[in-house]
């Protein structure tokens, strides 16, 4: 049979005693269980349940104490302190030793970060490099009368050809431009008369080009120069196809 200390825990169903009112601290229970006979703890033990038993025996506390030493917080390493290296691992022989950044090449032609080109608000915007061309292709004029002979006279000449052929190249790529600004002022008229405005394909605004090109080249008394060039240039090409004459 249980004594008085024994029944009083097995009716609380805790550690918690009945004694003087007052709870009781692990030493007392420790002390209550050691006089009791083996029966008798059986007994407690089937009416306070296995976990509880134990708990009243060994004096432990509900919550697993971990067998692990507390972790302590590491300190934040600083970022430019060497970069230190294992012993069991061998170290290659070309490595990192400071991080380096590395460099990106941005083309603006590219990137979508200099937004879409517009030719109309690109030459707005640059027009003031076509003074600074005039002012230098004078120059090069200047040098050019004073050089009678020599390489330099050579290289002044093809910086002035290479100046001029840039000067036809922008005044070809105006003359399309404002072919594309009138027939799109066309067109808008069209829509706005109530008419199907209507595309023209690539094939014809080469045409237009080519008629354009060729009245401006009627005005300027240089359509004579431009056929025999290109006379000559096809006679080339259709030489090329020609077969070879066996001697």
């Amino acid at each position: 049979m249980l004594n008085a200390s024994s029944r009083g825990w097995a009716a609380s169903g805790s550690p918690r005693g009945a004694r003087n009112g007052g709870d009781l601290g692990p030493g007392d229970l420790q002390k209550g269980t050691s006089h009791m006979s083996f029966e008798e703890l059986l007994e407690l033990q089937s009416q306070v349940g296995t976990k509880m038993y134990k708990q009243l025996v060994t004096g432990n506390s509900t919550k697993k104490q971990s067998s692990r030493p507390p972790v302590q917080k590491a300190c934040v390493a600083d970022k430019h302190r060497p970069l230190e290296m294992s012993a069991k691992i061998r170290v290659p022989f070309l490595r990192q030793v400071v991080p380096i950044s590395k460099k990106v090449a941005r083309d603006p032609r590219f990137d979508d970060l200099s937004g879409e080109y517009n030719p109309e608000v690109f030459d707005k915007t640059y027009q003031f490099l076509n003074d600074i061309r005039a002012r230098e292709k004078d120059l090069v004029k200047k040098q050019l009368k004073k050089r009678r002979s020599g390489e330099e006279r050579e290289k002044l000449q093809q910086l002035l050809q290479h100046m001029e052929q840039q000067e036809m190249a922008q005044q070809e790529r105006k003359r399309q431009q404002e072919l594309h600004l009138a027939l799109k002022q066309e067109r808008r008229a069209q829509a706005q008369q109530g008419h199907r405005p209507y595309f023209l394909k690539k094939s014809e605004q080469r045409q237009l080009v080519l008629a354009e090109k060729f009245k401006e080249l009627k005005r300027s008394k240089k359509l004579e120069s431009f056929l025999s060039r290109k006379r000559r240039r096809n006679a080339g090409k259709d030489r090329r196809h020609l077969p070879l004459s066996k001697e």
